[in-house]
């Protein structure tokens, strides 16, 4: 089954302004030398999921504010073995399209080649290489492909399993001028490097 799948996902508007919100941890990110296979794994348990079940949220910050937006097309699937999450993989895939935002004209421009350039590179998704447990909870580590380019990203993640579900949340940043998204914004009104992630999966085990 080659549903692809995100984490992490996605790029959006961004801000320079100083904010008393605290920042989400960025993750670290370096160019990919490889994609990580996506034949299934043998012997692991398939948790599909959707934006039916599921959030991909974003925010993206400029002098002057913020925009809050989400995507709402995406699919995906966790693979367990033993329901380890330490021996799994995470697949996923975005509709770039559904990107949604407010005000309208600003979805429009998103989607255009100053941002991301839907119509060439209609998909994104991410493929894990690693889910390595740490004293917060899991290190994920993956590529992400976004706008034609394919990056390298480590993100925190809390991972549950339980006998029919899988539940992923985390919280992350990254910079989209490492995907190429390079538009600068207005000269009085520039756009923040780092856009903010949020990820809220909830799969259910296939029988």
């Amino acid at each position: 089954m080659r549903i692809a799948l995100i984490a992490a996902a996605v790029i959006g508007l961004a801000g320079c302004k100083k904010n008393e919100d605290k920042p989400a941890p960025k993750a670290t990110s370096a160019v990919a030398t490889t994609q990580a296979s996506i034949e299934p794994i043998e012997g692991a348990h398939a948790y599909p999921f959707t934006q039916a079940e599921s959030k991909l949220n974003w925010v993206g910050k400029k002098i002057t504010g913020k925009h809050e937006g989400s995507f709402g097309v995406f699919g995906g699937i966790i693979e367990l073995v033993g329901n380890d999450p330490a021996n799994g993989r995470v697949r996923c895939e975005i509709d770039m399209s559904s990107l949604t935002t407010s005000p309208a004209d600003l979805v429009d421009h998103l989607k255009s080649d100053d941002f991301f350039g839907v119509e060439k590179f209609p998909r994104a998704n991410f493929v894990s290489t690693s889910l390595a447990k740490t004293d917060a909870g899991y290190s994920v580590t993956g590529n992400l492909t976004l706008h034609g380019v394919t990056r390298t990203l480590t993100f925190p993640a809390t991972i549950a399993v339980s006998d029919s579900e899988v539940t992923v949340n985390a919280d992350f940043a990254i910079n989209r001028k490492d995907f190429g998204v390079v538009y600068p914004g207005k000269p009085d009104d520039l756009i923040a490097d780092d856009v903010a992630l949020k990820l809220e999966i909830h799969a259910k085990k296939k029988s």
